[in-house]
């Protein structure tokens, strides 16, 4: 079964919703971003939830021994890295699962991507000036491409209720991510449109 990441999550009411829905993991933004939130506020929310939910940081620009402070202040399950170039330098063994963020333009931006040390790879739309939540798609069949690396493969970029369905059809990923296709305004989520999304990745 296709897993469901809901990401961009600010608040306890979207995380709740989110969860409600059935979604298997939430993602909280530590990079510049509309939906950004704090460490301390993350770690509220998370102490919250139920077992078997999967947190994930999603991280661009931030040094590593920032992104550990970070990590362990809001006692998060997972890495998702934006914007790094090549193998990140960690001061000691990371704990956590790495998830490596790629800007998809072309087959050479999978190929480089095979080569990273990581627990999956999340492929997003290469929008110039952004790192994600862009609300736009990129050519699915590079997806299917990045299939070949044997890594799980997270499907974000322009996922919404209305092509969450094809997306899987098509691609049939580890995973899919959405942001600001189940928002109602930039870092608050509308609930109508989780429910809808992840309804028409689960039927799919």
């Amino acid at each position: 079964m296709v897993k469901i990441k809901i990401c961009g999550i600010t608040n306890m009411a979207d995380a709740a919703a989110a969860v409600r829905a059935g979604a298997d993991a939430l993602g909280f933004v530590f990079a510049e971003s509309p939906r950004r939130i704090s460490p301390d506020a993350a770690a509220e929310i998370v102490s919250t939830l139920p077992p078997f939910i999967t947190t994930v940081g999603v991280f661009a620009g931030e040094s590593a021994d920032s992104i550990c402070r970070i990590m362990d202040a809001a006692g998060l399950d997972a890495v998702q890295l934006h914007g790094y170039e090549g193998e990140f330098a960690w001061p000691h063994e990371p704990r956590w699962r790495i998830i490596r963020g790629i800007r998809v333009r072309r087959e050479e931006d999978i190929r480089a991507a095979a080569e990273l040390k990581c627990s999956a790879l999340l492929l997003d739309t290469h929008v110039e000036g952004a790192l994600g939540g862009t609300g736009r798609t990129f050519n699915w069949n590079l997806a299917i491409l990045a299939k070949e690396t044997k890594k799980p493969v997270i499907l974000a970029g322009g996922l919404s209720p209305e092509n969450a369905g094809e997306a899987v059809r098509k691609v049939h990923p580890y995973a899919v991510d959405v942001s600001s296709g189940v928002e109602a305004s930039p870092g608050i989520k509308d609930h109508r449109k989780i429910e809808e999304f992840i309804k028409n990745v689960r039927e799919s």
